[in-house]
């Protein structure tokens, strides 16, 4: 009989601590995946709110687009692109909220307005409870022309 007054003792334990995990508060929407990247990251990464607007940048995307990070903050995030390239990077933005990721070649401007070949990669971030927050734009370097026609033809030669 004394096991059976046990048994149901540890039950309730069981079911309180299980109550307890379930109500603490998880990590800060803000802390749970975008900061550590963002800061941590050589590419230009910068996070887009569901307003479209940066949020956060890391200093080497202002870099690459010759300015700061103060001036980026706030801005819409479709202003570093050109406008014949806006309705191929809203492909993407659609194609990325469907799928988690998408990327692209494409064209960003600098502060003076310079056009330079960039690949684009956009991840969704989503909170805890698996609501859309924003997204995350990572800008890298595109190879230069010449060195893709070397090795497209390298390539080329290969395959014969």
């Amino acid at each position: 009989m004394l096991w059976l007054y046990l048994l149901g003792a540890v039950t309730v334990l069981a079911i309180a601590v299980r109550r307890l995990k379930q109500r603490q508060k998880p990590l800060d929407d803000q802390v749970f995946s975008h900061q550590v990247a963002i800061d941590n990251v050589r590419d230009g990464v910068a996070f887009v709110g569901t307003d479209g607007r940066f949020q956060q940048v890391n200093p080497a995307l202002a870099d690459m687009l010759r300015t700061t990070t103060p001036q980026l903050i706030g801005r819409d995030w479709m202003d570093i692109f050109p406008r014949s390239e806006h309705g191929d990077v809203e492909a993407k933005y659609s194609q990325m909220l469907l799928a988690g990721r998408s990327s692209m070649e494409t064209l960003t401007l600098d502060s003076s307005r310079r056009e330079s070949a960039h690949e684009l990669l956009l991840i969704a971030v989503h909170d805890h409870k698996m609501r859309f927050m924003g997204h995350h734009c990572i800008v890298e370097r595109a190879y230069d022309e010449p060195s893709l026609r070397v090795s497209t033809a390298g390539f080329a030669t290969l395959a014969n």
